[in-house]
């Protein structure tokens, strides 16, 4: 006798940003969640395997974004400019671009959205302060300002159409740190797939806000109020601690980037045309 395949807790999950770093990461690790991984990004990415679509989207095309998350269940968007760049630039694809997935997503019925926030929209906060996710938002750019419109943004869906949101307030997620202020904002990529597999699969969440951080021995953030997700970080910085030595990163006082939680980004723009 042949068994039916076994089911999948969703139909199709759609991730954007699926060129990106962590969308290239989150690729091949969410399959087991979804039958049909549907796969965004603005440029060219690898044709689809068993289980995916591909589709390429400009999140600032309205008509596609709509077309985008038809049939899909929830949405982990990833998309979008994620450094320091010319407003218009941001503009385009965090601030209207989200305002045109949050519309889909409200059009089509999809009930949650896993929103790739940024530590960056508290960048200027200085080293020395622990900041939880109620502290009023201090920006270090216009990435970091796009960041809360979309905070922002997905809190008014919730709170007017239902849409729930986890944002995730992402720090340094690479495969390893980089840098001295990395041993801070480390988020090891298996800790960001935990992560975003708690913030999808807890039965309820609302609008909840968490940052995305690995068990690092030094600690910016407090998460005290995302504890609801159950996320519990395996990894930590300390397996690096020989590579960057304890306060190398912040030993100028006069150099802000060194004072402050957000690191170069602080000094990354404004960037003009001119």
């Amino acid at each position: 006798m042949i068994q039916a395949p076994e089911s999948k807790p969703f139909h199709r999950l759609l991730l954007t940003g699926a060129g990106g770093g962590l969308g290239t990461v989150l690729r091949e690790r969410i399959k087991p969640w979804a039958d049909v991984v549907r796969l965004s990004d603005v440029r060219d990415i690898a044709p689809a395997g068993p289980g995916e679509e591909v589709i390429r989207c400009d999140l600032g095309d309205r008509a596609a974004v709509m077309a985008l998350t038809e049939g899909v269940d929830a949405v982990l968007h990833f998309g979008g400019v994620s450094v320091e760049d010319k407003f218009e630039a941001i503009m385009h694809a965090n601030i209207l671009g989200l305002h045109h997935l949050y519309e889909a997503v409200h059009k089509r019925g999809i009930k949650r959205v896993i929103y790739a926030s940024s530590s960056h929209v508290v960048g200027y906060y200085p080293t020395t302060q622990v900041v939880d996710t109620a502290a009023p938002l201090r920006p270090d750019g216009i990435y970091g300002v796009s960041k809360c419109f979309g905070e922002a943004l997905s809190r008014y869906y919730f709170d007017r159409f239902g849409i729930e949101t986890v944002c995730l307030r992402i720090g340094s997620s690479f495969d390893e740190p980089r840098n001295a202020r990395m041993m801070v904002t480390f988020l090891a990529h298996d800790d960001l797939v935990e992560l975003v597999r708690c913030a999808l699969f807890t039965p309820r969440v609302g609008h909840t806000i968490t940052y995305g951080v690995s068990d690092n021995p030094v600690r910016w953030w407090d998460n005290g109020a995302a504890a609801h997700l159950g996320f519990e970080p395996r990894h930590s910085s300390r397996a690096f601690a020989d590579r960057f030595p304890a306060g190398g990163a912040w030993a100028d006082a006069g150099d802000i980037a060194s004072v402050y939680q957000g690191g170069p980004f602080l000094t990354a723009g404004p960037i003009y045309e001119d």
